[in-house]
């Protein structure tokens, strides 16, 4: 079988896919874990509820660009095994503790900052290993299995963590994401990516190389044009379904029923498109096809404002436009990032996704309580248009090409930014 560039696929290596269910095992662990701390928080109000969220985003936010610096002068593979084995201990104690005093608001707050410092340092480098596993070709493909996989286990999340906190608590429901963490650190421990990466030289400042990776990051022409993209998108599409269409449908009188069925119907059309890229490959220009998938969601969002007949035909396109997005802006970061940086990448992508849409949600969701839900879904319309039109005029992102892979450049390995670009 040929991908979409016309050349034979390289198949998957083993040691992903056994990588992979080991991720996706952590996904689910994490997901209903997010699930019980919110609604054990739930319990004590909306003031303490508000406030386990903040102690998860914000240290996560706050520490992205140091735990990116650390995966690249570390190693991914090692601040991985370091973080599955603190959340483990962590989780541990906290199914102790909630089992003898309940969940009380100091351990609700000391659990989310946990989550949240483990996720700073894990993210960037999990968002690395795909890479490291499977080379350059068959990247695309991977992290389509990734994002479908993580899809589908969000489905269920929601669901398990509702059955879990009535079954077993929070004392139970930590004790599942435990047992999560010991499934991905063997897994972790006994695997060896075949394309690893040395950890990078540095600089002998940490704070140097943690500048050095922004720096990177903004002046490649190719990674500038993506995060940007990334941010925008962030910003102006995600807040569009789980925060705009309910105060749409409310406004409009939608059922809750028929809602429902828009939420799913999105993800359906997110998933189609994440199939394809897993089945056939990426498309040759990956910038052109991100770009193309932004003004598809564009038009997706412009379509809800309509009528509640549109809603189906647009929540088809806005998951479309979104997987065609995601499962190309992905992939070209990591090909694009030099090698010495790969985490550092992951975390600046992972930053500007959370403050943009940290920031947005807010100014969203204001700017329909003070006018309507039409008027602020159709503003995130015209802002997504802006973002891929944007993305089209920039020449690196719309013109780099992966038809023809080759090795990475030696003179991006292991120079500094000024010489990077």
């Amino acid at each position: 079988m040929t991908n979409s560039n016309g050349r034979a696929k390289s198949p998957l290596p083993r040691s992903y896919y056994v990588w992979l269910s080991g991720a996706l095992a952590s996904i689910l662990g994490d997901a209903v874990l997010y699930f019980a701390l919110g609604w054990a928080a739930a319990t004590h109000g909306g003031t303490v509820a508000g406030l386990v969220l903040t102690a998860i985003n914000l240290p996560r936010v706050l520490l992205l660009i140091v735990g990116g610096t650390v995966g690249d002068r570390f190693g991914a593979r090692r601040v991985m095994i370091a973080g599955d084995g603190v959340m483990l201990v962590g989780t541990v104690v906290l199914a102790v503790v909630a089992h003898e005093s309940g969940p009380a608001v100091w351990l609700l707050v000391a659990a989310g900052v946990l989550v949240g410092v483990k996720d700073a340092f894990y993210l960037p480098a999990s968002g690395s290993m795909p890479l490291r596993l499977v080379g350059k070709e068959p990247l695309p493909r991977a992290l389509a299995m990734r994002q479908g996989g993580a899809q589908l286990v969000t489905f269920i999340a929601g669901p398990l963590g509702g059955f879990l906190m009535a079954a077993g608590g929070l004392t139970g429901t930590a004790l599942l994401n435990a047992a999560t963490f010991v499934v991905v650190l063997v897994i972790v421990i006994a695997i060896r990516p075949v394309h690893d990466i040395p950890p990078a030289k540095g600089s002998g400042s940490f704070l140097h190389d943690a500048l050095d990776g922004i720096a990177v990051g903004w002046k490649d022409p190719v990674l500038r044009a993506a995060l940007i993209t990334t941010g925008g998108v962030a910003g102006f599409l995600l807040p569009v379904i789980p925060l705009l269409l309910p105060l749409l449908a409310r406004d409009q009188g939608w059922s809750a029923g028929w809602t429902g069925v828009v939420f799913g119907v999105q993800s359906l059309g997110l998933l189609a498109v994440t199939l394809f890229v897993m089945v056939r490959g990426a498309l040759p220009r990956p910038g052109l096809a991100a770009a193309t998938g932004v003004l598809v969601a564009a038009a997706g969002t412009a379509l809800f404002a309509v009528s509640a007949a549109a809603a189906i035909p647009a929540a088809v396109l806005v998951g479309a436009g979104s997987g065609l997005f995601a499962s190309h802006i992905g992939p070209l970061v990591l090909m694009s990032a030099p090698n010495s940086h790969l985490s550092r990448m992951q975390a600046m992508l992972t930053l500007v996704q959370s403050v943009s849409l940290l920031a947005m949600n807010n100014v969203m969701g204001n700017l329909a309580r003070l006018t309507t839900a039409t008027t602020a879904v159709l503003a995130c319309a015209a802002a997504i248009t802006a973002t891929g039109v944007a993305a089209l005029c920039s020449r690196a992102l719309r013109t780099t090409s992966t038809a023809e892979p080759g090795p990475e450049p030696v003179a991006r390995e292991d120079i500094g930014a000024a010489e990077a670009v």
